[in-house]
C-alpha cells in the first residue's frame, strides 16, 4: 500500500465494541449457467422477516472479507446509519479471469439465477435502486458487463480500479491475451455507450496503470444519464485502497435509513 506520512486506518475498517455485528452464513449454489457456486450471505444484525432488505453481490467476495474487512465494514456503517440494513452476497469464481471478462453465463448466473434465489429465501425490495452490484480490478468489469448484460435491473453499480482496458487503433492490446475479450468489450461499449445503472461509484488509485482507463470511462458513463460519481485516490491497485473508498460508494450509492428513501 502506499502510504502518506501519519496514514491510519480508517475508524470505521476496525472493529467496534459496541456496534452489533452481523451474521456470515455459506451458501452453496447449482446453477444452470455455471456448475456449482459457493459464497457466504451477510445478514445485518437487526434482520427481521417482517422487513424488507436491499441487496449487495460482490464479486470475489471471500477477497473482499478477507482482505478488505468487508464484514467489519458494513456492521460498522449499518450501525452508524450510514447505510441501510442489508443483505449481501459475497460471491466467488474458481476461473475469474475467465467469468469476469464479459461472460455472458456468469452475467445470466447472478441476474437471472442467484438474485431471483435469494428474493425467494429473503424479503428483498424488488426495485433496482435496492440492487447493486461491485467489484475490483477484473471483478468490476463483471459487475458492468452484468449491468451491461441486464440495463436497468441494477439499480446501482459500485467498480474499483476496473480493468477497463480498449484499444484506440485495432484490437491487439499491450495488456496480452487474458484482456482480449475485455478490450473487446469496452471498445463495444466505447463506441455505443448507453445507460447500464441508474448510479455510478467509480474509484481508482492515481499510481495505477489503469488511471488512463478509469479516467476515460467517466465521462462516457455519464453522457448516458446516469448519475456517476468518480473518485481518485493516492493510492495503487491494492485492497486497502479498495477498502479505503466503500464507505464513500456504498453511502453514496445506498444512503442510510434516515436518507434512503424507496419509492
Amino acid at each position: 500500500m502506499l502510504q502518506s506520512e501519519g496514514y491510519e486506518d480508517p475508524t470505521w475498517t476496525n472493529p467496534d465494541p459496541v456496534t452489533r455485528p452481523g451474521v456470515l452464513e455459506p451458501f452453496v449454489f447449482d446453477s444452470n449457467a455455471l456448475g456449482r457456486r459457493t459464497g457466504q450471505l451477510y445478514l445485518p444484525a437487526r434482520f427481521r422477516r417482517s422487513r424488507q432488505y436491499p441487496l449487495l453481490v460482490v464479486h470475489d467476495g471471500s477477497d473482499y472479507l478477507k482482505y478488505a474487512g468487508m464484514k467489519t465494514v458494513l456492521d460498522n456503517l449499518i450501525h452508524r446509519l450510514e447505510i441501510p440494513d442489508m443483505i449481501v452476497a459475497f460471491t466467488d469464481s474458481p476461473d475469474r479471469l475467465q467469468e469476469y471478462a464479459n461472460d455472458e453465463r456468469h452475467a445470466r448466473y447472478l441476474t437471472e439465477e442467484l438474485v431471483p434465489d435469494l428474493a425467494k429465501r429473503f424479503p428483498l425490495y424488488d426495485q433496482a435502486q435496492a440492487r447493486c452490484i461491485m467489484g475490483a480490478s477484473f471483478g468490476a468489469v463483471a459487475a458492468m458487463s452484468t449491468a451491461y448484460r441486464f440495463p436497468g435491473f441494477w439499480g446501482r453499480l459500485l467498480v474499483q480500479s476496473g480493468s477497463f482496458a480498449f484499444t484506440d487503433i485495432g484490437k491487439r492490446n499491450r495488456r496480452g491475451p487474458l484482456f482480449d475479450r475485455v478490450v473487446e468489450f469496452v471498445n463495444q461499449y466505447r463506441a455505443q455507450p448507453r445507460a447500464v445503472s441508474e448510479r455510478v461509484f467509480v474509484s481508482c488509485g492515481v499510481y495505477e496503470s489503469l488511471i488512463y482507463e478509469n479516467r476515460s470511462m467517466v465521462p462516457l458513463l455519464s453522457a448516458t444519464g446516469m448519475e456517476v460519481r468518480f473518485v481518485e485516490a493516492r493510492d495503487g491497485h491494492n485492497w486497502e485502497n479498495w477498502r479505503d473508498r466503500l464507505r464513500e460508494g456504498m453511502s453514496w450509492l445506498m444512503p442510510g435509513p434516515l436518507m434512503f428513501i424507496y419509492e
